[in-house]
């Protein structure tokens, strides 16, 4: 059996919620213990939970959303930057020009910077900076190359663009933070009313208690983390992140290659 499971990511947000069962469960017994349990079980409460629980479906699903095409996003900025690649490659193969491979190393700096600004260790101005520097690159190549090859290249260019400045807008943006605090403030009143709620046996009582709160409150840590999917910067949300593997296979595949033409120019 493997005792070490506690350690995958999956389920690192379960043991974030457990110390906060436990300290209800503390709270519950001291309350029993005192008999201060003032509160009775009736068709309300129920319904408060049961509206609690729909509102959390509803932050999910819009969470969601961005989730699925955020997904996508690293592929398509991987994409984007090797068929900028090819293109200069293709140049490069044709003309045996010095000026390609300069761009095909400026190309790689590109990629290895986006991989450093999705950790926050670059500025999105940077990059934006860094595309824009671009257009002095492609100027020069206009010289080497066909008209039609340097259009791919802007079409690619632009869609990088738009990849950073989508990435950007749902990393800096929460979803509906008014509905957080209402799921918040549901939740809190919801787990302070089980404390003093009246409910027999009590063994019975733990049980309902303990697993409401780690529901509600495993939720709403689990619609914070799915709100931003590119928080590799946080120290303590590394559990929903999309994959950035393409990037990194991306720049794997351009230093293999710029090194072969770097070989074979040595040879």
């Amino acid at each position: 059996m493997n005792w070490k499971f506690w350690k995958k990511k999956k389920y690192q947000l379960a043991f974030v919620t457990l110390p906060i069962v436990v300290v209800v469960i503390l709270l519950k017994y001291v309350a029993h213990y005192f008999n201060i349990e003032f509160l009775n079980l009736n068709a309300l409460f129920t319904a408060i939970i049961s509206a609690n629980i729909f509102l959390i479906g509803f932050l999910i699903s819009g969470t969601m959303s961005d989730y699925k095409e955020s997904e996508k996003l690293p592929g398509d900025l991987a994409s984007s930057i090797q068929s900028i690649f090819d293109e200069i490659y293709i140049t490069h193969k044709n003309k045996n020009d010095v000026l390609c491979v300069e761009i095909l190393k400026r190309i790689l700096n590109l990629n290895s910077e986006i991989i450093l600004w999705f950790h926050k260790k670059s500025k999105t101005e940077e990059i934006y900076q860094f595309l824009f520097n671009l257009n002095d690159d492609f100027l020069r190549l206009e010289a080497l190359t066909q008209a039609s090859f340097i259009v791919r290249i802007k079409n690619e260019q632009a869609s990088i663009r738009r990849i950073v400045t989508r990435i950007h807008s749902i990393r800096e943006t929460s979803f509906l933070m008014t509905g957080y605090a209402v799921a918040e403030i549901i939740t809190g009143l919801l787990i302070i009313g089980l404390i003093f709620l009246n409910l027999n046996p009590f063994h019975e009582s733990i049980f309902f208690v303990s697993f409401v709160t780690f529901i509600m409150v495993y939720m709403i840590l689990f619609i914070k983390d799915l709100d931003n999917p590119f928080s590799y910067y946080q120290a303590d949300g590394m559990v929903e992140e999309v994959s950035l593997k393409p990037l990194v296979d991306s720049r794997n595949r351009i230093e293999n290659l710029i090194s072969n033409i770097e070989t074979n120019k040595t040879i």
